[in-house]
């Protein structure tokens, strides 16, 4: 007993993302643009399909939620070529922002403390944001204060090229500071 399954046109085309093209744009009145860019005004779909043959092009829907909906003749391989190319360019620009950590202890040396504010600098010239992190071990827990001039004392030096973003807080055994870029 074999049961078949009833399908309609509308089952076997791919959903895909992108706009509507050609025979896929379902409407009855559009407003045109030409291939030049010129505005051609509101016509049938009908029209809309024959001027795009004629050009040799294809009909693309730009602005779907537009009244009436905006079509276009253009080469639509290119249009999702310069579409790509496009996104791509964007993300090439984008700069992702890190959090970099920076350990440091309450009774750190002086050569220390400068190397690890070296460090720092360098982070925030490279536009990422800096998680200064202070450990406490043992009876230095019972001296927070001396961490906390250690942290201002960072704080002051990176004065001119960041923000406080976080003041210095107690989590457990260690004081967390967060640093950004200006």
């Amino acid at each position: 007993m074999e049961t078949t399954i009833a399908r309609t046109p509308f089952d076997l085309t791919p959903s895909r993302d992108g706009p509507r093209v050609n025979e896929e744009i379902r409407l009855n009145s559009l407003r045109l643009v030409d291939q030049d860019g010129g505005m051609v005004g509101i016509v049938t779909i009908a029209e809309a399909l024959s001027m795009a043959a004629q050009a040799g092009l294809d009909l693309v829907e730009i602005a779907p939620t537009a009244d009436p909906p905006v079509c276009k003749i253009l080469d639509y391989g290119k249009f999702k070529y310069e579409e790509q190319k496009r996104k791509n360019e964007a993300r090439k620009k984008q700069k992702i922002i890190e959090i970099k950590e920076i350990k440091l202890r309450p009774t750190i040396d002086d050569h220390d403390y400068e190397v690890k504010l070296r460090a720092m600098k360098k982070f925030l010239e490279e536009g990422d944001k800096v998680k200064v992190t202070l450990r406490f071990r043992g009876r230095e827990l019972a001296h927070q204060d001396l961490g906390m001039l250690v942290l201002v004392r960072v704080k002051d030096d990176l004065e001119s090229m960041s923000k406080i973003e976080q003041m210095p807080r107690m989590e457990g055994r260690q004081m967390i500071m967060l640093i950004a870029p200006k």
